[in-house]
């Protein structure tokens, strides 16, 4: 009888403590996201515009953002490789994609399977390949979204489109 009161508590301590640290992750606000990311984002040797009104991301209780934006690539040397900047500022995996605190960019292009878009996530200083992975699209008719990063306690899913990538925020022991 002791042990199953045991496991029992062990398992209601652990579950809370997931939870506690899903719903320590909110939506962060425009004035956060507009004070954060860059309106000329540093891709390898360029600056290239990002447009502002599509950022969106998530902040945790102790600061720490994971947020993103659509770059404007018309006419730089990432045209048609990058769609999207990536601030990360705790450890994160998209999609099995291990990022660590830092600036990145994706792409993306159609994947073999009619219903998935293969994502390439890079560095945003020097380009270099960190990942690749598929986002799969998303049930029922929901609405699009250029860049929606959902916070853990509602989706733990990056959307894109009518697409969804699932992630997982990591601590600092994952850095």
């Amino acid at each position: 009888m002791k042990r199953i009161f045991f496991l029992a508590l062990i398992l209601a301590v652990s579950s809370s403590l997931a939870e506690a640290q899903k719903s320590a992750w909110r939506q962060a606000t425009d004035a956060e996201l507009a004070s954060l990311l860059p309106a000329r984002a540093p891709v390898e040797k360029e600056h290239i515009e990002t447009e502002l009104r599509t950022a969106s991301g998530i902040v945790d209780s102790k600061g720490r953002y994971i947020a993103g934006v659509v770059l404007l690539t018309a006419g730089y040397s990432a045209d048609g490789k990058y769609s999207h900047y990536l601030i990360v500022q705790a450890p994160i995996r998209i999609g099995g994609v291990a990022l660590k605190p830092g600036e990145y960019v994706f792409g993306w292009e159609r994947a073999r399977a009619r219903d998935a878009l293969s994502f390439h996530f890079n560095q945003a200083a020097t380009g270099a390949l960190v990942g690749t992975c598929e986002a799969y699209h998303l049930p029922g008719n929901p609405p699009v979204a250029s860049l929606h990063i959902w916070p853990p306690a509602d989706k733990s899913i990056v959307q894109i489109g009518r697409f969804a990538i699932p992630y997982e925020v990591g601590d600092e022991k994952d850095q």
